[in-house]
């Protein structure tokens, strides 16, 4: 059984064996976590994206799946990209939102993972209400079936973590 966690803090400086990027499309890094990761976690990182781009995924990843690359210096073996969704108040993305985490932790399991730190994907600039991707992240873990032993939701601030803290809860 997986045990979920919560840690208020910056997703760079958590040790695991995957942290999951809310990274954009491109996979060539962005703003938010996409960017802090690329940043701290050094041009390794790019440069596996870079190739992913050039091989698999010439138009970039599609919003809902999850591809992994290095860790570069990040205190993690790998990491997961995953694309979220924009929220739409005139459409039902919530499919998209949950197949980011259940394919970040299939990635998971074929790299092996038993720890993986999850940031609150689709809660800042691309606008998911903070409740709702509480409830779809901690639904769609607790559901999953995977050999991932610890999933661990980093939050950035106190408001978000007070949030995920009442949908783990509950």
């Amino acid at each position: 059984m997986t045990t979920i966690g919560l840690v208020q803090g910056d997703i760079t400086r958590e040790a695991a064996d995957a942290i999951v990027n809310a990274a954009n499309s491109s996979l060539l890094g962005g703003g938010g976590v996409d960017g802090a990761i690329h940043r701290r976690g050094g041009p390794e990182i790019l440069a596996e994206c870079r190739a992913l781009r050039a091989s698999r995924y010439g138009r970039g990843l599609p919003t809902g799946q999850a591809v992994a690359t290095t860790a570069g210096k990040l205190p993690a073996r790998w990491v997961i990209h995953t694309v979220g969704p924009v929220w739409s108040s005139g459409e039902d993305r919530s499919g998209l939102l949950a197949s980011c985490y259940r394919e970040s932790l299939r990635v998971a399991d074929e790299l092996g993972a038993r720890s993986v730190a999850f940031p609150a994907i689709s809660t800042g600039v691309y606008g998911w209400p903070m409740d709702d991707g509480a409830r779809i992240a901690v639904e769609t873990v607790r559901a999953a079936e995977t050999a991932v032993e610890e999933v661990r939701f980093v939050l950035f601030d106190t408001a978000a973590y007070e949030v995920f803290a009442r949908r783990v809860e509950a």
